[in-house]
């Protein structure tokens, strides 16, 4: 393990994208170009341009495209507005932290920070690499730091690690509530006024409490969430190394020519996109305007108080719903107007018995549900922050397999609080964050018009048979001026990040999200399972299936369509042909990164391989 993480130890993470008006100004101005040039498309799509022979692929075409511009929007909207990148000053002395009339035993007392690692089966000597960053943390003043290790394994081996080095160790006899439940029991055992949570793998930086708790000098911060970085990701081989070692000489030439004129290209680079830094400095970054940047679990830092607000008002409303739905059965089974007030008392007895307590919910999307009841809490105005710059370092999944477990968790514990307790309808939270979080939930149902995107082009290269009623010039003359200001306005919006990666993951992300949305419909619960940091060996196609077979669906239908044409005598047009081929092969691109990915080798194995042969 020494020899994996000693290869990126030199590597330093990004800094924040820095705050630019004009740019932002400009963004803003080829935004609202782009919502007024869609609006009008979509408004001659719906009224003059369905094919009136083929309303069952037309009809869901143009809904597919009215789905996917309220996505459009929802995004416009979460990216709309930025802030300068500002680190406050830390605070000397807990009393700095609670605000005018806060009463506080010893306000000039040094805070008191327990930082959680929260552990399950992982290599307890890669906790210890975590751990032994944490006992490097720095602060400017004297401050009260305890370290943690919450074991839900109960393993010997971890519990010697933390005597090592000499951190507090914390397990439970059972794992009711998973990650939810270990942070429960360590927040019981604790008394900090802050808590920072770590996972196994997260190596907080020395500046983490340094940079991050002069946001708690406001009040009401309840959390701040820092963004995560990957320090493992694989940083690719340059085109014209892998034709050297495969071509020699000539291999190499002909690499460094061809990257002359296109730009250096990286073969094998983050293959799973796995790069957070476009959700972190630009989704959520831009969600600190609307108070809606949500926690993301790993590196943020709570107020303890707040946590504990949040748990008891939660656990209130729980008890009061127990209490209504069984006053109800009663009145409905004796016909009676009110219950006796003795049976009532001893409803809610039992209501407050059978509900449990806890300051995150034993959810497999904990962390997003505890962020909704904070935010929704008027009465005390719960604020958060994502912080600007990385304060910790943490492992990426290495192979598709771990990916897609990681992925189907987020996407199933999403749905299923948009599904079971939405928090569009939920009292309490304003418009921008009930929008804010709409974009996030809106996102993973995605899927269900993506699959109409990939499918459309195979079934008019297969068929003749078109969504539009013609491919002429009225389509192109409404098409093409969207299209261009889209992706200006998109290129623009996220200046300083790669963004055609995260669009080909995000539409070659739909068996996953379609499994996640089943799964959650037929009222199956999303399982907790620890997302793997160790490579999963082997290749994974199976999981690659049906990207496969939008590439091949794709491919046949596309060689079908120019024999068609060839020959004559089919619905095929010249330009509905080139239009489909074209976003055909745009699909396939999308399909083919995922694919490379389920192949993908760490360079070491290839390397092995090669010295093997």
């Amino acid at each position: 393990m020494d020899d994996y993480f000693r290869r990126f130890e030199d590597r330093t993470p990004p800094p924040p994208l820095p705050y630019s008006p004009w740019r932002e100004s400009l963004w803003q101005f080829l935004a609202t170009l782009t919502v007024l040039v869609g609006g009008w498309y979509l408004w001659w799509r719906w009224t003059h341009s369905l094919n009136p022979d083929a309303m069952w692929f037309a009809v869901p075409m143009v809904l597919a495209e009215t789905l996917a511009f309220v996505g459009l929007l929802l995004f416009i909207y979460n990216l709309w507005q930025d802030q300068p990148v500002r680190i406050p000053d830390p605070p000397a002395t807990v009393g700095e932290t609670a605000g005018q009339g806060a009463v506080i035993e010893d306000p000039g007392r040094p805070i008191a920070v327990d930082l959680f690692f929260a552990t399950y089966n992982e290599d307890p000597e890669l906790v210890r690499l975590g751990i032994l960053d944490a006992k490097a943390i720095r602060y400017p003043h004297p401050i009260d730091i305890r370290i943690h290790v919450c074991d839900d394994g109960r393993r010997p081996a971890m519990r010697e690690v933390c005597a090592q080095e000499g951190v507090n160790y914390l397990t439970r006899p059972t794992n009711e509530g998973f990650k939810a439940g270990n942070l429960r029991h360590a927040m019981e055992q604790t008394s900090g006024d802050f808590l920072v949570i770590l996972d196994a793998d997260t190596r907080p930086f020395p500046t983490i409490l340094e940079h991050t708790l002069g946001h708690f000098r406001d009040p009401r911060m309840a959390w701040v969430q820092t963004p995560q970085w990957f320090y493992d990701l694989p940083e690719g081989e340059r085109l014209q190394d892998r034709l050297g070692r495969r071509l020699g000489r000539f291999g190499q030439r002909l690499g460094r020519g061809f990257e002359r004129l296109v730009g250096e290209i990286r073969l094998g680079q983050d293959p799973f996109v796995n790069d957070p830094q476009m959700f972190y400095d630009l989704i959520l970054r831009r969600r600190n305007r609307a108070n809606a940047a949500f926690c993301c679990g790993a590196a943020s830092i709570h107020r303890r108080e707040a946590v504990m607000e949040a748990a008891l008002r939660s656990f209130g409303d729980s008890v009061e719903r127990r209490v209504i739905a069984a006053e109800e059965r009663i009145t409905l089974t004796t016909r009676e107007r009110q219950v006796d007030p003795d049976l009532m008392s001893a409803i809610r007895t039992e209501a407050v018995v059978q509900e449990v307590l806890t300051p995150y919910r034993f959810h497999v999307s904990e962390d997003i549900y505890t962020s909704i009841v904070l935010h929704s809490d008027r009465e005390r105005g719960w604020k958060s922050v994502l912080h600007p710059t990385i304060e910790s370092r943490m492992l990426s999944p290495q192979d598709l397999l771990s990916w897609t477990i990681q992925r189907f968790k987020y996407a199933g514990g999403s749905l299923d609080i948009l599904f079971n307790d939405n928090p569009l309808f939920r009292r309490g939270l304003t418009l921008p964050q009930r929008l804010m979080y709409g974009a996030t939930f809106w996102s993973y149902l995605a899927p269900l018009w993506n699959v109409i995107f990939l499918s459309a082009p195979i079934v008019y290269l297969a068929t003749g048979i078109a969504p539009v009623s013609a491919y002429t010039l009225p389509f192109f003359a409404h098409s093409i001026p969207f299209l261009i200001l889209l992706e200006l306005a998109m290129m623009v919006g996220t200046w300083g990040i790669p963004g055609y990666a995260g669009k080909t993951n995000y539409l070659a992300f739909f068996p996953v999200g379609l499994r996640a949305l089943a799964t959650v419909l037929r009222g199956r619960k999303i399982s907790f399972p620890v997302t793997p940091k160790n490579r999963q060996a082997g290749r994974h196609l199976r999981l690659v299936l049906p990207q496969i077979a939008v590439v091949v669906l794709t491919g046949g239908a596309a060689l079908w369509a120019l024999a068609a044409l060839g020959l004559g005598g089919t619905g095929h047009t010249l330009p509905g042909v080139i239009t489909n081929a074209l976003w055909g092969l745009n699909n396939c691109l999308a399909m083919a990164g995922m694919i490379g990915a389920a192949l993908w080798q760490p360079q070491d194995n290839l390397d092995e391989g090669a010295s093997t042969a």
